[in-house]
């Protein structure tokens, strides 16, 4: 039987629609390095063929370990056959010398005495997945392990944030069982990351240049150098942030870059949180447990709610976006002001300079505190009037409509709204001429924004908004770690994720 131990932690799953584009993504793979390659063969229009490829492939790659997997359509897989021609499928595979093969548990069930004869001369992996939700996790784990194998797959979908925890944990409840659990979807990307970590034998990743073969799967060079899956152990600390929409945030590349220059045993991760599931976010953060994390769109003001105790800036500010634990208590802060303060020094003096702020939302907040402190002539306007008057009025600054715009001219205009922001690329606050010198647009991906673009093409001097990112990360990374930030490294690794694919 091979070895389960030995396994590498990624396994790259192959799911083509034909035995030659099979053949020539897996050679790509095989040839780049991977190891663990999982040949879908429901996926191909011709899966006895793709069986007996298998012999071929290893004759290429040797030290290939090839786990083969033949779903049936009942079973959310793509095979139109019966039990019987699926098992016989399969059969195939391990005779061209597939070292895996994996069985649903539908077709464990019905023919156990038939997937228990694999057994001995190919690992057997029994998965069972759910596409509509979690179920509890103790009853999903009974019905699996009621039928003998040497791996036990658990995959559900996750729901809400929650359901990553109640997911991984099942892997720390079984110990002595060799399992994979992965909850799928952008919000269950956490477990894909972390399964290795909470004791699973391995996880699975996208092939390179296609798509994977479930939602949420991130390619392998993702899982490596971002992440560095293959390098976490179960003591990693765990980081992360938390949005909606979270797929554009670079925050995972440059935090994880961070740890991973300063050799930390940690892990920064993307926590997609609707509105509706902040609560619950709580409850993942405290049983996982998180060490800290980043809030960012919607959550900044709307977060303080569920805090032990917020610095007195942030407080005034009224909007976090750094959380961290410490005795047991959830702590926030703001480190945007840092962010915000710190490029426009670097190119003029702050005191009596006239400052436009764009917008009236967590990041508007920050920056017109952290600009009304520094003794800066402020000024904000935004889409929404009456929140326009109310955030002035907090700050001293003076509220102005769109239409009061014309004619005026500032020092610098800071521009604090979504618009702009990755997918809304083409959207800008300003349809003509922008009425200050000095333009600072803190949207950050892309790199250049339409509004950056027309600034420039005005000439005005541009601060684009990777430079507030890096600081506010910069400041975070030394809130959690105690440790100097490598800022260089965070910057190179902040362009490189900027730039386009």
């Amino acid at each position: 039987m091979p070895p389960t131990r030995t396994l590498p932690r990624i396994c790259i799953a192959m799911g083509l629609p034909d035995v030659p584009n099979l053949l020539a993504h897996a050679r790509r793979e095989a040839e780049a390095g991977e190891t663990f390659l999982e040949f879908r063969l429901d996926f191909l229009d011709a899966p006895a063929v793709g069986a007996a490829a298998i012999a071929d492939f290893l004759r290429d790659f040797p030290d290939t370990f090839i786990l083969a997997t033949c779903r049936r359509h009942q079973n959310h897989g793509r095979f139109n056959g019966s039990i019987e021609e699926q098992l016989a499928i399969l059969e195939q595979a391990i005779g061209a010398g597939a070292q895996a093969i994996d069985v649903e548990i539908e077709t464990a069930e019905a023919a156990a005495d038939r997937v228990a004869q694999f057994r001995g001369r190919a690992l057997v992996v029994v998965s069972y997945h759910n596409f509509e939700a979690t179920p509890p996790m103790d009853t999903v784990a009974a019905r699996v392990l009621g039928v003998r194998a040497d791996v036990y797959k658990l995959v559900t979908t996750a729901r809400k944030p929650s359901d990553n925890v109640r997911v991984l944990a099942a892997a720390r409840g079984l110990p002595r069982q060799k399992l994979v659990v992965l909850a799928m979807g952008d919000l269950g990307f956490p477990t894909r990351v972390l399964s290795p970590v909470f004791g699973g034998c391995f996880t699975y990743a996208a092939p390179m240049a296609t798509e994977g073969t479930a939602s949420g799967q991130a390619s392998a060079r993702v899982l490596r150098s971002v992440y560095h899956v293959e390098k976490l152990t179960r003591t990693a600390k765990i980081y992360g942030v938390i949005a909606d929409p979270i797929r554009h945030s670079i925050s995972p590349a440059v935090l994880n870059r961070a740890f991973q220059s300063r050799r930390i045993d940690a892990v920064y991760l993307p926590f997609l949180v609707t509105p509706a599931y902040l609560r619950d976010f709580f409850s993942l953060a405290s049983k996982l447990p998180l060490a800290g994390f980043s809030v960012t769109i919607p959550h900044k003001q709307k977060i303080i709610r569920y805090l032990d105790a917020v610095d007195p800036l942030a407080k005034r500010i009224g909007a976090v976006n750094t959380v961290w634990r410490k005795a047991g208590k959830w702590r926030g802060a703001n480190t945007d002001v840092a962010g915000v303060t710190l490029p426009l020094a670097r190119i003029l003096r702050l005191p009596n300079s006239s400052v436009l702020v764009v917008g009236n939302g967590g990041a508007a907040r920050g920056a017109a505190f952290a600009l009304s402190d520094a003794g800066a002539k402020l000024a904000i306007t935004g889409r929404n009037p009456d929140r326009v008057r109310a955030l002035a009025k907090i700050c001293s600054a003076e509220p102005l409509l769109r239409d009061q715009l014309n004619g005026r001219k500032f020092d610098v205009v800071v521009h604090a709204t979504p618009l702009g922001m990755f997918p809304k690329v083409d959207e800008c606050f300003f349809d003509g001429a922008i009425p200050g010198e000095v333009v600072f647009d803190m949207v950050y991906n892309p790199m250049e924004t339409v509004l950056v673009k027309h600034a420039r093409e005005q000439g005005k001097a541009v601060i684009p908004g990777v430079e507030m990112f890096v600081e506010q990360a910069v400041r975070q990374f030394e809130l959690w770690t105690g440790e100097t930030a490598p800022r260089q490294a965070m910057l190179k690794a902040a362009m490189e994720a900027l730039e386009p694919k």
